[in-house]
């Protein structure tokens, strides 16, 4: 962004206070931009003159489904009046309290469809500013504060969100995520997408994440497009919501487009305004058979919420690889062995497509120019200590980089597996998984070895009324010529419902902690060599008398 273009989302917000052109659809209602500034400076008057825990703007926790209630409060703090905390509401109990404790809410704003959520929580806000929409004191303050005038009052680094991270890998943590950098993001991706005031964007994505604001409402904000909100994402409800609010755009993340393609198929699917969708993690099958079925273009690209590695595609890149890095100053971005920080050597990928040296090339995504974008975690030194060491900043993310600089992603850093003393990451076998005709989603994870090291197991979810057949999947796997030689799965297992986090990615560590522990089918090979069949009780104690036998009984205690 230029330096004499505005820094803070407040002047971006401003610029569009006067346009009486669409910013947000629901299905219940609709805001120009005149409108939605309004709203937002009452939200702003709401909280007026209260100070945060650093004396900045107040922490208001927002506890809601995508509502334009949500969004209203988003524009207040784009005025700088607060600072948004998305709290996740798939989170429970005291997971969820701690959240809201934890980011030193001045306010939680709710409704009564998620206050059971916190009755009888200790969230360490003042009873009487919960703040429940609909309700008495909610609608008198609103009233009070009706016609308040803009007034914006934001610093570029006066924090704007505080946003958690998925959680797909351990606790959550507090993204920040100030004025200028929100406003910087807006200056990137609105020429990106090559957004325009006429565009709709489909918002289905929770907006307590960063990918809802940081890849939809930021473009919006800065082309003067329209936000079309639904409360949740639904697989069945996406079609027809595009068609409704003439959706040009969507944004996913995680497995959204998996859940989509295993909807029924109809001839009419691709007689839809889509022109672009925008998105992370899904496989090239996927967005192969997306485009192909909803006549989408899709991108995909590489970040985070702490915003320091970014990774896009490109012409002519091979169809599994993630891209290349986005050449910009502060970036540096290599893939490192994580014990000795050396830049691991490129991968060598055969005629067939299997990673040949996956051991020494498989590293974590680090960028040595450091932390660019990366703000640090709200009260978690900690956790801001473990992404930026000696002045490089580590994604914890998997990776590895072909001879010709195509970096590839391998899993998150808990995803290693080592088999008869190979290391090897998930991610790869997951993609070939993914391609096993009625599979909707696949999670790959290892599971301990009577003996030493890992066994490879996976789950997967399949097409509703579709059922694995254990020789189907034998032929399958033996047919597949990228299947490095350790890799084929010693158990599977068939879930109803993959577990996931609010974003639509796969919590793994509840199927690590049972493995084949579960009431859930389970088809092992009892000889690696040989072909699955269902698992019984009597085969379980047989396999887990082995780990007694050799001192690793410990090893099947819930993690």
């Amino acid at each position: 962004m230029d330096p004499a273009e505005p820094l803070t989302v407040a002047e971006l917000l401003m610029a569009r206070a006067g346009d009486d052109g669409p910013a947000l659809v629901t299905a219940g209602g609709a805001w120009s931009w005149r409108a939605f500034a309004a709203e937002a400076a009452v939200r702003a008057a709401m909280v007026g003159g209260d100070r945060g825990p650093d004396g900045g703007p107040p922490h208001v926790g927002v506890l809601l489904d995508n509502t334009a209630e949500y969004m209203f409060w988003i524009g207040a703090a784009a005025l700088g009046a607060a600072t948004v905390v998305g709290i996740n509401h798939t989170r429970r109990g005291e997971e969820l309290a701690a959240d809201v404790r934890h980011t030193d809410c001045t306010y939680l704003v709710t409704d009564a469809g998620h206050l059971p959520l916190v009755d009888g929580l200790d969230l360490g806000v003042d009873p009487e500013r919960v703040l429940v929409t609909g309700r008495d004191p909610y609608e008198a303050r609103r009233r009070a504060a009706a016609g308040a005038p803009l007034r914006p009052a934001a610093r570029p680094d006066r924090r704007f969100l505080l946003l958690f991270t998925s959680g797909s890998t351990g606790a959550p943590k507090a993204v920040v995520c100030s004025q200028e950098r929100f406003a910087r993001i807006v200056g990137i991706t609105t020429p990106m997408f090559g957004t325009t005031a006429d565009d709709v964007c489909y918002q289905s994505m929770p907006l307590f994440h960063g990918n809802a604001l940081m890849a939809n409402w930021a473009m919006v904000l800065g082309s003067g497009a329209t936000m079309a909100l639904a409360p949740r994402f639904s697989a069945r409800g996406f079609l027809p919501d595009v068609r409704r609010f003439g959706a040009t755009y969507f944004n996913y993340v995680g497995r959204a487009l998996a859940y989509v393609l295993a909807t029924p198929e109809q001839p009419d699917d691709a007689d839809n305004p889509l022109r672009l969708g925008f998105g992370t993690e899904a496989s090239a099958l996927d967005m192969e058979r997306f485009s192909a079925r909803f006549g989408c273009r899709l991108v995909e690209g590489y970040g985070s919420s702490e915003g320091a590695v970014s990774i896009t595609r490109r012409p002519g890149m091979p169809a599994q690889a993630l891209g290349k890095p986005v050449e910009r100053p502060g970036s540096d971005v290599i893939v490192a062995d994580p014990e000795t920080g050396e830049e691991c050597p490129p991968a060598v990928i055969d005629a067939h497509g299997r990673l040949v040296n996956g051991g020494e090339a498989i590293g974590e995504i680090v960028n040595r120019a450091g932390a660019s974008g990366f703000e640090g975690y709200y009260r978690n030194d900690e956790a801001t200590a473990a992404r930026i060491r000696d002045g490089w900043y580590w994604s914890g993310d998997l990776g590895y980089r072909d001879a010709d600089g195509w970096f590839y992603f391998a899993g998150r850093s808990s995803d290693w597996l080592r088999v008869d003393s190979e290391n090897f990451a998930s991610a790869p076998i997951e993609r070939i998984l993914a391609r096993l005709p009625g599979v909707v989603m696949v999670a790959v994870y290892p599971v301990p070895d009577p003996r030493t090291g890992d066994q490879v197991m996976a789950a997967l979810e399949m097409v509703p009324g579709v059922e694995l057949d254990p020789g189907e999947l034998r032929a399958f796997l033996s047919a597949q010529p990228d299947l490095g030689t350790k890799w084929e799965p010693r158990f599977v297992r068939v879930v109803g419902h993959m577990p996931l986090t609010g974003t639509n990615k796969v919590r793994k560590a509840p199927l690590r902690a049972e493995h084949w522990r579960t009431s859930d089918p389970v088809y092992w090979r009892d000889d690696p060599g040989g072909p699955y069949r269902a698992m019984t009780d009597a085969d379980r104690r047989a396999w887990e008398d082995g780990f007694a036998r050799h001192g690793r009984a410990g090893l099947l205690d819930p993690i």
